[in-house]
């Protein structure tokens, strides 16, 4: 039943909320048919199809809600369907629990969670919570915190969305670009997080990038002709396909020079080109994700690290610092022209960023530079920058190899 309920709890206040519009509401609806599958199943059996059974019963909830609410004539039109004759959940009507119908609601719910009306740490933790069906337990561990704050983010976000009179749609044109971007971006935050905790003791936290590829294949199921989603996928399927081998017997990182490559999972590997040609079959340009996506496919490519197509990678890293400037770009496309132009070239690159203030306190600034001095010979001055780097990371896996690094330098 927990499991049934993981799968479906989306859809099901997805569905809801359609009828509702409110979030909030929605969840606690759906909890209630839960409570009823509870009581209900383990006399009468399991049903056919218990995801419809939860459906067709949190929709029976809902409905009665707003005929309390409000006047029966005045809801009917709103909601545009007649409910007068709703059979009961084991006769449901097709239509209550019609696929396309939810899978138009569940759109809905992803861009609602993930409107800009919240700070992208309340969009973060709701879309745990509503999408993947995380519990509170969970989400606090996900995002270090405590429950209490999580439980009151999510809180604050649900009054948030219904004070805001946020509609339950997709929206249209303008708008709809600029929120599909805050529904990428999350669902490429709780990657990155899982990918490389910013703090813990653990470098991964494997499950939320599963829960971001969970997301992210749902979200690209759903809206087939966008070219960044299907890119977006791309990049985490190909990214997640690396994940047993960035790490060593006892936890410690593994760069990536130095990983074997036969661990990378080649099923994720095909996943992650076939999401790259679904992008490209949609005929629109490449966006900064694909352009990502691209860029983790050379490398997915190369048998061998020193097989890297390092010029391929400096040049759309190029495209992409055009595309999207960021100095976190910059970084990346300096280690690039270090492996076709040398680690000098390179360094001119990072020291060209050392006064912007976006870069203040991260890490793999001075890491990135001690590399390269290493690489020069300059092994006093690349000693500082990985003390520096360690001193700046929260995670104690990275402090451990920085100081690692550090060490060798002397």
């Amino acid at each position: 039943m927990e499991a049934v309920f993981r799968i479906e709890s989306a859809r099901i206040i997805a569905g809801v909320t359609r009828i509702v519009r409110d979030v909030g509401i929605a969840e606690e609806i759906a909890q209630d048919a839960l409570v009823a599958a509870l009581e209900q199943w383990p006399e009468s059996g399991v049903p056919e199809k218990p995801g419809a059974w939860l459906t067709a019963t949190a929709k029976h909830r809902a409905i009665d809600l707003v005929r309390r609410r409000e006047t029966y004539a005045r809801k009917l039109a709103e909601v545009g369907r007649t409910l007068a004759d709703v059979p009961p959940p084991d006769t449901a009507d097709p239509a209550l629990t019609d696929p396309d119908a939810i899978d138009d609601d569940l759109l809905r719910l992803v861009f609602t969670a993930c409107h800009p009306v919240l700070a992208t740490e309340a969009r973060v933790a709701l879309t745990l919570r509503l999408l993947g069906g995380l519990t509170t337990e969970e989400i606090a561990r996900a995002c270090l915190a405590t429950e209490a704050a999580i439980a009151q983010r999510v809180v604050r976000a649900k009054r948030a969305l219904a004070k805001a009179g946020v509609p339950f749609e997709v929206p249209c044109g303008a708008d709809r670009a600029a929120r599909l971007d805050s529904v990428l971006e999350v669902i490429y935050l709780i990657f990155n997080e899982g990918y490389s905790a910013t703090s813990g003791d653990d470098l991964l936290r494997p499950a939320l990038c599963e829960d971001a590829l969970r997301l992210g294949r749902v979200l690209a199921a759903l809206m087939p002709k966008e070219g960044e989603v299907h890119g977006l996928v791309a990049l985490l399927e190909i990214q997640a396909s690396r994940s047993t081998s960035r790490t060593g017997p006892g936890g410690e990182p593994v760069l990536l020079a130095d990983q074997n490559r036969t661990r990378w999972n080649r099923l994720l590997i095909r996943r992650g080109f076939a999401a790259l040609e679904r992008a490209a079959a949609t005929g629109r340009p490449p966006g900064p994700y694909t352009l990502q996506a691209a860029i983790a496919a050379c490398h997915a490519q190369a048998v061998r690290y020193e097989d890297t197509d390092w010029p391929t990678i400096a040049t759309l890293y190029a495209r992409l610092a055009a595309l999207n400037p960021s100095p976190v770009v910059e970084l990346n496309r300096a280690v690039a022209v270090s492996m076709v132009d040398g680690p000098a070239a390179g360094l001119a690159v990072v020291d060209a960023l050392g006064g912007d203030p976006a870069l203040r306190g991260y890490h793999l600034l001075p890491s990135v530079r001690g590399d390269l001095l290493a690489r020069l010979g300059r092994a006093a001055e690349a000693r500082v920058e990985f003390e520096q780097a360690a001193s700046l990371t929260r995670n104690a896996r990275e402090r451990d190899l920085l100081h690692a690094r550090a060490a060798r330098c002397r």
